[in-house]
């Protein structure tokens, strides 16, 4: 009942900082929105060009498998980043009007969000390109994408508590999101790791990965334990992102 009050209360706003994120994205850029789809798009081609001759000899359906870990961690990537600096950008706003500090989190995730569900269009494009059949599991998909948000969410809120505080953190997460993109297997296919393949299941987005590929080239549902996992990573990060911004909420004037 109290975040339903907290959200007519704020709604207005935030529907405006999604605009204004959404907006200022695309400012003076040609293409607008297009771009969205596009950029994702050609990054697929050359990753496609040049790893698929290497694995897309081993793998069925390797564009796709491809596509679907591409567009995973691209979500994830452009969404915590953007989330990080959410609080320093708009420092001139909750500064000066009493206003939860989180919305301005929440705008930035969300407007990721949108471009992520415009690339998703493309993806299935593609599914139904390659003549992957579209069958009712696909609804499953809203639960990975969920259970991804909520970890995106908890991710956002603490790395833009850290940034307040520690300018360097934009530096160090981007060597971590590196590390993280070569330890996701976006590209190649988890056998190579032989017997330690169950090293994976200590990176969330690699059971996010893993549940698309399932569902769309595979056409099974993962096991109930992978979906108690899925969303044990997402509540833990979650959890800690909260705590965080309850903790030093108070002390952000004091360092923007």
């Amino acid at each position: 009942m109290k975040l339903f009050h907290l959200y007519k209360q704020y709604q207005f706003v935030f529907t405006e900082l999604v605009k204004r994120d959404f907006k200022k994205k695309y400012k003076r850029s040609v293409l607008g929105m297009l771009w969205s789809m596009l950029a994702p798009l050609f990054t697929l081609l050359v990753m496609n060009f040049v790893f698929g001759h290497f694995f897309g000899r081993t793998q069925e359906n390797y564009t796709i498998y491809l596509f679907s870990g591409w567009l995973i961690f691209q979500y994830y990537s452009e969404a915590t980043n953007s989330a990080m600096n959410s609080l320093m950008a708009n420092a001139g706003i909750f500064s000066k009007v009493k206003v939860p500090k989180y919305l301005f989190l929440f705008s930035r995730i969300t407007s990721s969000s949108i471009n992520f569900f415009l690339v998703l269009i493309v993806y299935f494009i593609f599914v139904i390109a390659y003549g992957l059949p579209i069958t009712w599991k696909f609804i499953t998909l809203l639960y990975p994408i969920v259970c991804m948000f909520i970890l995106i969410l908890g991710v956002g809120l603490i790395l833009s508590a850290l940034f307040v505080f520690f300018r360097d953190v934009q530096y160090l997460y981007s060597v971590f999101t590196t590390a993280l993109m070569y330890f996701t297997p976006i590209f190649y296919t988890v056998d190579i790791m032989g017997d330690k393949m169950n090293i994976f299941y200590l990176n969330p987005l690699y059971l996010y990965v893993t549940y698309f590929r399932d569902v769309v080239i595979s056409g099974t549902i993962p096991s109930m334990a992978f979906h108690v996992y899925t969303l044990l990573y997402s509540l833990i990060f979650f959890a800690i992102g909260c705590w965080m911004y309850k903790k030093y909420n108070y002390k952000f004037l004091y360092y923007v």
